[in-house]
């Protein structure tokens, strides 16, 4: 009898290997599976080893990604930066109307101490306060840090301290940066009440350069969507309508005047999408250019911590605040300087392409076509440009999924996933359960292929400075994957009802070149100047 149900056992696991086998489009015999079959029990051992053991989110990815880079467009000596800050600017009688002002306007402001770091203070925690209720993008107040953290910057400056462009401005954080004593929630429920003791590199950065924290801004729960345990973020365009994800509150509340500028972070569209939605301006930088340490993670490779601002002007100040090594991030090794100088005629020198997939864009191809027509008649020479790989990218997404199943593995496996407020099938926890089952050795070629994927790229972009391409084209992966850098600024009239982005692709670590034409092209149309009616007062 013993024998028999020894046999039944056995069948009974071949029988499951071969089902599992299956599911990976995979072919064994009887006899390769029954020669497996003590592999697998010692490697499920390991995997419960493995499981015993507390991997906090923090922990990192020893396998760093670090792209193949067309090393003659990176620069190589750090030179004096320009942002061209207007000369004058004029205190408004009505101090309201400050909340519109760009992050360049408001630096000379409070340098000539014309305003003080504390009204601009009081003025945006007043307006986070106020539009919160409509717009469901705040999820912390950080007022006591805030008015602290003005107070010491206006102090500074009547000393003769000044600290650079940034000193006293107001600003509000994506909710998985870390901020010691204030919780980080990730904007799910599983973590509303979380406190991590450390304060994110980018976080301290911006206190270096004299910013001020005033609020937490909301994320899609663990970044995805703009649905968090709070609500649902709104676009202060059109409240019936989400502000888009995950950097849904940044976006949001950058766009209604409620802060001159927010940091958000992008895996996969994450700055691209709610700055599309807003009408503001979003810088992605180069993956491995600014730390991530103290951010949650989701893709270790494909992570990326980026502002969002008004203009492209306020894009570079808040950049150059943030970029570079810090010791902790072991991705960020390359301290590869930024030599920002804004002129016209230098823009318009640069060597632009444009994606030969223009043609058949059909996100928003009426505004994407008069954006080329509009640099065209202002005298730029476009090169059309055509990526050449044999590599499928949608096929290499579930890198992501890999990573990100990972990062949360502990979220699966206590079922508390159920927790989080989006439960469709096109949702992390859905998408976390199917993760584990991706082969390790198909993560691992999808990776050998990305590589290949990133020196097509460069070869595409090894005669321009810029590519421009169309926010939602298949770009939007691919880029993500091989980590260069982007900024995305609006190519139509929000408050004429033609909303819409365009982007602006970048060697690696030439952030430089792709804010300057960015910042060239606002200065040919005014789509940045426009303001959400509803937030103006």
């Amino acid at each position: 009898m013993a024998m028999v149900l020894a046999a039944a056992h056995v069948h009974a696991q071949q029988d499951s290997i071969q089902s599992a086998l299956r599911l990976f489009g995979l072919q064994m015999t009887t006899s390769e599976i029954d020669s497996l079959r003590g592999s697998l029990a010692d490697n499920l051992e390991s995997y419960e080893q493995i499981r015993s053991l507390d991997i906090s989110n923090s922990t990192p990815f020893s396998l760093v990604f670090t792209p193949p880079v067309n090393e003659a467009k990176v620069p190589q000596e750090q030179m004096p930066v320009d942002f061209a800050l207007p000369k004058k600017v004029k205190r408004p009688k009505d101090l309201n109307d400050l909340a519109f002002y760009t992050v360049a306007d408001l630096s000379v402001l409070i340098r000539e101490r014309k305003v003080t770091s504390v009204e601009l203070t009081e003025l945006y925690i007043s307006r986070l306060k106020k539009y919160d209720e409509q717009l469901e993008c705040v999820v912390t107040l950080t007022e006591e840090l805030a008015l602290g953290q003005a107070r010491r910057a206006d102090v500074e400056l009547a000393a003769g301290k000044y600290r650079g462009p940034l000193h006293g401005i107001p600003y509000g954080a994506k909710d998985l940066l870390a901020v010691e004593g204030y919780p980080t929630t990730w904007g799910g429920a599983p973590y509303q009440d979380q406190v991590i003791d450390e304060t994110a590199t980018v976080i301290r950065k911006l206190e270096e350069a004299g910013a001020v924290l005033v609020a937490k801004l909301s994320l899609g729960a663990l970044a995805w969507g703009d649905v968090w345990f709070g609500g649902v973020t709104k676009n202060p365009w059109n409240l019936e309508q989400g502000s888009s994800g995950s950097s849904a509150g940044s976006a949001s509340a950058t766009a209604a005047g409620l802060v001159p500028f927010a940091i958000g972070s992008e895996t996969w569209g994450s700055i691209v999408s709610p700055s599309t939605r807003c009408g503001t301006s979003g810088l992605r930088p180069t993956h491995g250019r600014v730390s991530k340490y103290g951010a949650m993670a989701l893709s270790w490779t494909m992570d990326k911590l980026g502002p969002i601002t008004r203009s492209a002007q306020d894009l570079a100040m808040v950049f150059d605040a943030i970029y570079g090594p810090d010791g902790k991030d072991i991705e960020v090794r390359r301290d590869v300087p930024f030599n920002y100088v804004y002129d016209e005629e230098k823009a318009k020198k640069l060597r632009v392409g444009y994606l030969k997939s223009f043609e058949t864009n059909d996100f928003n191809p009426k505004n994407d076509s008069t954006a080329l027509s509009t640099l065209r008649a202002s005298g730029v020479e476009l090169i059309e440009k055509e990526l050449k790989t044999g590599v499928p990218p949608y096929a290499l997404s579930f890198i992501l999924s890999a990573e990100a199943a990972a990062a949360f593995d502990d979220l699966t496996r206590s079922n508390l996933d159920d927790d989080l407020t989006r439960q469709i099938i096109n949702s992390w926890p859905n998408v976390f359960r199917s993760a584990r089952f991706i082969p390790a050795v198909e993560y691992i070629q999808a990776n050998r292929l990305r590589y290949q994927l990133v020196q097509d790229f460069n070869a595409m972009m090894a005669d321009v400075d810029v590519l421009i391409a169309p926010s939602f084209s298949d770009q939007l992966l691919i880029t993500n994957l091989t980590g260069h850098p982007c900024v995305v600024v609006p190519n139509g009239s929000y408050a004429g009802g033609t909303p819409g982005s365009i982007t602006f692709l970048g060697n690696h670590f030439d952030e430089e070149s792709v804010l300057l034409f960015a910042r060239y092209f606002q200065s040919i149309t005014d789509f940045d100047e426009e303001h959400p009616e509803l937030f103006v007062k």
